[in-house]
This record gives structure tokens, sequence and C-alpha cells, in this order.
């Protein structure tokens, strides 16, 4: 599975958990049983992190909205900005100019070209800021 696989599965199932307050392993047990999203041990880590750790990256996001709330986002641009936020605190050999690229490309994939401006200019907010 390459990088981008990974991150679109990530996405995918951090979407999924917006609508859906089951359990993270439950989550995870029925994208394996359907299988419509490729779960192998880093997509479950990296999902079950961003789970955890969802107030801490949420606040950071809101910190980098311009008259938004969190509950004003769109789902899409919400489950892109999480993994991307995730990537940017989280992990430690993930380039900044990387994460913000595949957030903008998995929302072009899954949404309109208003949540992909919305995305890339929250996370261009995140990346002047730490200049």
């Amino acid at each position: 599975m390459t990088r981008h696989q990974m991150r679109e599965s990530i996405f995918l199932l951090t979407f999924e958990r917006i609508f859906n307050e089951e359990p993270v392993e439950t989550i995870i047990e029925t994208a394996k049983e359907c299988e419509t999203v490729a779960v192998d041990n880093r997509v479950i880590a990296w999902f079950e992190d961003i789970c955890q750790k969802q107030e801490i990256i949420d606040e950071e996001i809101k910190k980098y909205l311009k008259n938004w709330t969190i509950a004003r986002i769109s789902k899409v641009s919400l489950a892109a900005l999480r993994v991307a936020m995730y990537e940017i605190l989280f992990v430690e050999d993930m380039e900044l100019n990387v994460s913000i690229s595949e957030a903008v490309k998995l929302t072009q994939e899954y949404s309109n070209k208003e949540d992909v401006s919305f995305v890339n200019g929250v996370l261009s907010s995140v990346a002047k800021a730490r200049s």
C-alpha cells in the first residue's frame, strides 16, 4: 500500500467516524468486512491515534479558522483537516507540504471546489505559522 492509499483509507475511516458513534474497533471491523477500505496495521494505528487525539487536533484546527467553527466545516473538509493536522502535529518524518498537498488532493476527489479552497486556505495558514 502506498502512502497515498494509506492516507486515503485513514481519511475514509475518519470521515465515517464523524457520522458513526460506534467504537473505533467496530468501524475498523466493518471496513475489513466490506472490503471497501484498504486496512492494514499502519492504517489502524493512525486511525486509532487520530480518534484518541481528536480533541487536540480539533483545538489546533480551530486556531486557523477565520469566522468558522468546527461544526460549520463540511464533513469531507473536516476529515481531510484532521488527517493533515494529525500528520503535522504527530508524524515526525512527514513534510508539511506533503500533508497539505495530500489533504487538498483528497478533498478534490471527495468534495467540491469550495471545500478544496477552504482546506487549502486553512492548511496554508498552518504552514505560514510554522515557518
